[in-house]
């Protein structure tokens, strides 16, 4: 009696997609995390904001108009 054995034939590769997917990501990070530090380190968001509030107008209040003076010995009668 013959016994006949069926082989099946597997071959695993090894997926390597992975890890440059990580390195761009990495790069791009570093590129990031770089131009972030030299604009807040050395570029324009270093100096503080030239805009002051200088406020320059004075305000002055001028005198109440004064009422016509009363004479106590006038009479409101004609």
């Amino acid at each position: 009696m013959t016994e006949q054995h069926d082989h099946d034939t597997v071959v695993v590769t090894e997926d390597r997609g992975g890890s440059s997917t990580g390195l761009i990501l990495g790069i791009i990070g570093i590129v990031i995390l770089v131009a972030a530090v030299w604009y807040f380190a050395m570029g324009p968001g270093s100096t503080p904001s030239s805009t002051t509030n200088n406020d320059n107008d004075t305000i002055v209040n001028p005198p109440a108009v004064s009422q016509p003076a009363v004479d106590p010995g006038a009479s409101s009668a004609p």
